[in-house]
């Protein structure tokens, strides 16, 4: 892991990681609503009983919190990991009724906690971009006498 992408993996990962945590548990009742909304982004969601869902979605969290807290794990595979689950809540949030204003893009009051996904998909499209080609760069310029 690079230093530079320290901050950032503290941040996200800090975040997911309390997320799945505070989701363990949860009543069915509650993953039920849950699941309905995210499979406004991920349709797939809807074959996926409550109990299924109740389970998932924590560990599915957790597991992407850990990722990018656990230094060993490279940046590009946590931030895949955070960017395939990050674009599934965008697109929930972009096709929900009522999360955004009449432009499609800016939240409404009620959308403006699933807007901050956004802000997530960039962090993991970022590592992802630098550990692919950040590797790249560095030997160029080495190679150069850089």
């Amino acid at each position: 892991m690079k230093l530079s992408h320290l901050p950032i993996r503290l941040a996200a990962g800090a975040f997911f990681l309390n997320a799945g945590v505070s989701k363990l548990g949860m009543p069915e009742e509650q993953a039920a609503g849950m699941r309905q909304m995210a499979a406004g982004g991920v349709p797939m969601l809807e074959k996926v009983d409550d109990k299924t869902f109740a389970k998932a979605l924590p560990a599915a969290e957790i597991g992407i919190g850990s990722a990018l807290l656990l230094p060993f794990v490279p940046s590009a595979l946590a931030g895949a990991a955070l960017t395939a689950f990050s674009a599934g809540l965008v697109t929930m949030y972009l096709k929900t009724p009522g999360m955004t204003q009449e432009d499609g893009i800016r939240p409404t009051e009620q959308g403006t906690a699933v807007a901050k996904d956004i802000a997530f998909l960039g962090i993991g499209a970022t590592l992802v971009l630098d550990g692919l080609f950040g590797g790249r760069r560095r030997k160029s310029r080495r190679a150069a006498g850089n």
